[in-house]
């Protein structure tokens, strides 16, 4: 068939690759001796996409919060994306507080309408982060020792031994999954109607920390409107990031790639620049053809500029 002459909802139907092929159909490219595609986030003005295109990557992620565009603005940069074979794959919506009464009915509006942004944009992925928790006593990123109940998603533990300390935890933990698999599912008819994926991402926010648990919540929906956006560098504390791609899988809709860098005892660390981190990226990288993921990387963060990005974003796809 003609991919011409495929919608927006057919091509989903046949999972993230198809999509990312869909998305630049005629206008963007493959990196070379790949089918991985490479991406930087900004705010796709005709100027950002030109230096995009001159520095030799395929596309980009528009940021909603800091640029909620008219249908006139989403039209003319994706008009400007087009015409020089980029494509503006997916859309940050970022953080939402479903776990928040006063605020619930807000968040879903918002996403709804970045939703329908992202299409008018030509994107097929929403990235949404559905809510976060904190305040209360929580074990170290490499204490957790986590069990849960397959059936809700519920933690019935977080730790080995006396679990008591971490009763608040536990419990936030516990409505937030409910909060959020009720938000999700309200917004997946927006979803459909749009054509675009909504993508969860876990990033620092406290919740389902370790990769089980996050493919878990992930696959409750059943849905192909919803999937995961996982980054690799933003766990690292947790789990090695090639776990996290074993346990999603088939549910990863995007990457982004960004590195992290241990402390000499593993115990926390900081951000850095990409290929300066602790993350095994050959062995990413072999991980990532292993569960035959075919879309795009999206770097985000680092303080390098756009060619340097595009240098080592190219040793990583070369599997180095």
């Amino acid at each position: 068939m003609n991919i011409g002459h495929w919608n927006r909802r057919d091509v989903l139907r046949l999972g993230g690759a198809a999509a990312a092929a869909w998305c630049c159909a005629g206008a963007g490219r493959a990196s070379e001796g790949s089918t991985l595609k490479r991406a930087l986030i900004g705010k796709p003005t005709k100027e950002y996409l030109e230096r995009l295109k001159a520095a030799g990557f395929d596309g980009m992620e528009s940021e909603w919060r800091n640029w909620k565009p008219s249908a006139v603005d989403a039209a003319a940069a994706k008009a400007a994306a087009d015409s020089l074979g980029l494509c503006i794959h997916s859309v940050l919506f970022g953080w939402a507080n479903f776990n928040k009464a006063e605020s619930f009915d807000a968040d879903i509006r918002d996403v709804t309408a970045a939703l329908n942004d992202a299409a008018a944009l030509g994107a097929d992925a929403l990235l949404l982060v559905p809510c976060r928790i904190g305040g209360m006593k929580m074990p170290e990123a490499w204490e957790f020792d986590i069990e849960f109940d397959e059936k809700t998603g519920h933690l019935t533990r977080v730790v080995k031994g006396d679990n008591s300390p971490y009763a608040d935890y536990i419990a936030a933990h516990n409505k937030s999954v409910d909060d959020s698999r009720r938000a999700v599912e309200l917004l997946i008819p927006a979803a459909e109607k749009a054509g675009v994926v909504i993508a969860l991402e876990n990033v620092w926010n406290n919740l389902w920390v370790k990769p089980a648990v996050f493919a878990h919540f992930v696959r409750m929906f059943k849905s192909r409107w919803v999937k995961a956006y996982f980054d690799i560098g933003n766990h690292v504390k947790y789990a090695p990031p090639q776990e996290w791609l074993r346990a999603l899988g088939d549910q990863i809709v995007k990457l982004h790639v960004k590195d992290f860098k241990l402390n000499d005892d593993g115990m926390g660390g900081k951000f850095v620049n990409i290929r300066d981190g602790s993350v095994d990226w050959p062995l990413v990288r072999r991980e990532i053809d292993a569960i035959g993921y075919k879309g795009w990387l999206t770097i985000e963060g680092g303080d390098l500029s756009m060619e340097e990005h595009r240098r080592r974003l190219d040793a990583i796809i070369a599997g180095q």
